[in-house]
């Protein structure tokens, strides 16, 4: 599946509540988002309105990897 190219920073946050992530603080226009799912882990990610195809990318490996997932299916999970 392919990945969407209209994903803000903020919207990326709620959709990955669902795999337990939840913001912990922002600084400037960051957010650093956290989860005790599969052992803690921490995720920085830009609050713009539309995110880069390569930055939503490199994000959405990272969860996967932490989630012992393929990237493909966790897109799917998001956006179906």
């Amino acid at each position: 599946m392919k990945i969407p190219r209209d994903i803000g920073g903020t919207e990326l946050a709620k959709a990955l509540a669902k795999y337990g992530y939840r913001m912990t603080r922002q600084t400037g226009s960051h957010l650093r988002l956290t989860t005790v799912v599969g052992g803690e882990h921490h995720l920085t990610i830009p609050a713009h309105e539309s995110l880069r195809v390569g930055t939503l990318s490199a994000i959405l490996s990272e969860v996967a990897q932490h989630l012992k997932r393929d990237r493909s299916e966790l897109i799917h999970e998001l956006w179906g």
